[in-house]
């Protein structure tokens, strides 16, 4: 999974090797509100998705929504979280806890959804290794040999040659990337993780802002220190609304990577998976695996995206969700690594073939060495009726020239899947002081790939804990957004297909009329059109206006569902 908190401090974090040594930044004079991603341009001042608007249109005609069910295929959820307890699926075929497959759908106790990087043991996988690491090894003693003759090469062999190749040089290098000190960048967090206990100590709170360490009076040598060194780390990198612990964890897992990438330069990666889940992952046949914990290990990354999506609205509670009468299941298939192709298919089939209207997939990864599963699925889905959501992934790269899975181009084939939106990351100009654009610095984009962009930076929404929230940024944020939306959508326009919702999305997307950054870049300037299909930023008002003017049309007259789309 690539990762949703694009934090850009990792250049600057190895300075932490010298604990005591820093002098502190400039703090940001203004912070986004919370929820500005709701918010309308016009009214509030930010580039939000006019969400107050949209209501307020569907309140006026006196509409009824009706409950859709969207699943979130990501890394768990927080059953317990307050904001989130009461909007969860609940299998209605189901018994709790009886240890009994009830609805005989192969799933035992499927109450809230599944868990595909599960053993049926109750074990989970946490931790696991990126998809070129495996494929490397799979396919080394294969090509890696002088009696390989490239030219020779056909069909399914090249392909594998191919993706081996590809594979090889990230996991290689190619001696044009840059090192990192690992031993400095351990010795960094160690020093972040011992200051952030002394400060936790000194404030007498397990959970923090960068905001609240900056009112905070110090009073010991040893807690100036560690404030001193924290806070500039927080107002440097524009991140004073992010809690130490989303913070620790992000540099932790960045960290991990980064030792594991030096691994298995010399050795395959551990296969967890195998170990745990125990099921053969070559037979997409062999299905009925897993668990039904969906809280599994840290669900910090399925919890946020599921507030973003459906968090009760008007509780009084944290923060309000985009739609308000939606079911959230949960699909765990997301590790802490590259998710496995079997389980994003079997995720998408699970989802649909209990009645789920929109797929989230906020996840991605360069290769996909099982992709013709995930097409059969993204076509079954499609020949069901549902609508897959996808985040474009938080590299700052054109996915029109570089891999980006899953994707809706199926394999050896010009056909693309009609039932899928691709989303970029948005942003404010307060979102991040250096950049000042209307697009996040991390997001991917692509004139053909990627359809629309949302709301991605600084995103407040549900974290575990039961009654805790908090920032998070990426285009993992983004693709909930437009989740929400067509669910809304849905909930007073069920009749519409997936074609017909993603035309109301795209179509009423808002061109900013002005030029944007190119995510990636720091100063080239580029029109929205030039990198995403629509060119505009998602909008709820203008896109439930539209819905409402299909509703009206006669069947003949509305767009039609194929999966014959070519891409020119």
């Amino acid at each position: 999974m690539k990762r949703c908190m694009k934090m850009w401090f990792i250049a600057t974090l190895v300075l932490l090797a010298h604990y005591y040594t820093f002098a502190q930044g400039n703090s940001v004079k203004t912070e986004l509100p919370k929820g500005w991603h709701l918010m309308d341009k016009s009214q509030d001042g930010y580039y939000g998705i006019s969400l107050k608007q949209a209501y307020e249109f569907v309140h006026e005609k006196n509409l009824k929504s009706k409950t859709v069910l969207v699943a979130v295929i990501d890394s768990g959820v927080d059953t317990l979280h307050e904001d989130l307890k009461d909007v969860l699926w609940t299998n209605p075929k189901e018994i709790p806890g009886n240890g009994i497959d009830d609805d005989h759908n192969g799933y035992v106790d499927d109450i809230h959804g599944w868990n595909f990087i599960g053993g049926k043991d109750g074990t989970n996988v946490g931790d696991d290794s990126q998809e070129e690491a495996r494929v490397y090894y799979e396919y080394k003693s294969k090509f890696d040999s002088t009696n390989v003759n490239p030219a020779t090469l056909k069909g399914k062999d090249l392909d594998e040659y191919n993706m081996w190749l590809f594979a090889k040089k990230k996991v290689m290098g190619d001696g044009t990337d840059k090192s990192v000190d690992l031993v400095m960048l351990r010795r960094a967090l160690n020093a972040c993780v011992k200051g952030d206990s002394i400060l936790q100590q000194a404030m007498n709170k397990t959970e923090y802002t960068g905001n609240d360490l900056d009112s905070f009076q110090a009073i010991t040598d040893e807690s100036k220190n560690a404030k001193a060194a924290l806070l500039w780390l927080f107002k440097a990198n524009k991140i004073m609304d992010v809690t130490n612990k989303a913070f620790i964890t992000d540099f932790n897992e960045y960290v991990t990577q980064e030792e594991k990438k030096e691994e298995v330069k010399e050795n395959a990666p551990k296969d967890t998976r195998r170990e745990i889940v125990k099921d053969n992952e070559l037979d997409i046949s062999d299905r009925y695996y897993g668990n039904n914990d969906v809280m599994a290990g840290e669900p910090m990354h399925g919890t946020h995206v599921s507030g973003i999506i459906g968090a009760e609205r008007n509780n009084g509670k944290g923060m309000d969700g985009v739609a308000d009468n939606v079911r959230i299941m949960m699909i765990r298939a997301v590790p802490n690594g590259d998710e496995h192709d079997k389980d994003i298919a079997l995720a998408i089939r699970y989802a649909v073939d209990n009645g789920a209207r929109v797929i989230n997939m906020s996840f991605g990864k360069n290769l996909s060495p099982e992709k013709e599963w995930v097409d059969d699925a993204v076509k079954y889905a499609e020949s069901k009726g549902v609508l897959l959501i996808h985040a474009a992934g938080n590299d700052g790269a054109d996915v029109d020239t570089v891999g980006n899975f899953p994707n809706p181009d199926f394999k050896n084939s010009k056909a693309v899947a009609t039932n899928w939106i691709t989303v970029g990351a948005s942003s404010d100009p307060l979102a991040d002081e250096d950049y000042k654009s209307y697009t996040a610095r991390f997001s991917n984009y692509g004139k053909k790939e990627v359809d629309v962009f949302a709301p991605g930076t600084k995103i407040y929404s549900t974290l575990p804990g039961k009654n805790q929230y908090g920032n998070l940024q990426g285009t993992s944020m983004a693709a909930p957004v437009v989740t929400g939306i067509a669910a809304f959508i849905l909930e007073y326009y069920p009749n519409l297909t997936p074609q017909q919702v993603k035309y109301c999305i795209e179509k009423s997307a808002v061109d900013p009329t002005m030029k944007v950054k190119k995510p990636g870049t720091d100063d080239e300037m580029v029109d929205l059109s030039d990198i995403s299909t629509s060119g505009g930023i998602v909008n709820a008002y203008g896109a439930i206006k539209l819905a409402a003017s299909l509703s009206e049309k006669k069947k003949d007259q509305l767009p039609k569902s194929t999966l014959e789309t070519k891409k020119n």
